[in-house]
């Protein structure tokens, strides 16, 4: 199967499940570059639930934009599980969402202050933290399919943090 359609399949469950449970989502994202919330929103129906996207593919950005502490990011670098958590957090809280949800890490083609290729950090979070899942990943594969993978790692934890709450009204 085309990966760019199995992502698309698990988009829609991602949209489906959103709906659902009456949760919206926005995306902060770095090393994917807006890829996911593009994939995302190429489901029908995705306004519904899809609030938005900052991408702070510059480091700075995830503090002045996202809220990120200055002096995290001077201790650890863009490229840390805590830098994830508090980049879904501040999307969330940006754009009035129930769900953010966090890519960052180092897709290639060189490691990043020491940081190998294909160590990615996702976090799917609710503004306050409450309910919050966070992921390491170290991905194998060409910038392109590590870029991809970790979308579909983000789908995949937006979906189990979905699932964790009960449904909302509307």
């Amino acid at each position: 199967m085309d990966p760019h359609t199995s992502d698309l399949g698990l988009a829609h469950e991602v949209v489906t499940e959103l709906v659902r449970s009456a949760r919206t989502v926005s995306c902060a994202e770095s090393l994917t570059g807006g890829l996911l919330c593009a994939t995302l929103t190429e489901v029908p129906g995705a306004s519904e639930c899809v609030r938005g996207a900052v991408v702070s593919y510059a480091t700075e950005l995830k503090a002045t934009m996202l809220g990120v502490e200055i002096d995290l990011l001077a201790r650890t670098g863009p490229v840390h599980e805590e830098v994830a958590r508090q980049m879904a957090r501040g999307v969330a809280a940006a754009c009035g969402s129930e769900i953010g949800v966090s890519t960052t890490g180092v897709a290639g083609p060189t490691e990043q202050d020491g940081v190998p290729i294909g160590t990615v950090f996702i976090c799917a979070s609710s503004a306050d933290g409450s309910v919050e899942q966070v992921r390491h990943l170290q991905l194998t594969g060409d910038r392109s399919e590590i870029r991809r993978q970790s979308v579909r790692a983000a789908m995949e934890l937006v979906l189990s943090l979905s699932r964790q709450w009960p449904a909302q009204q509307r």
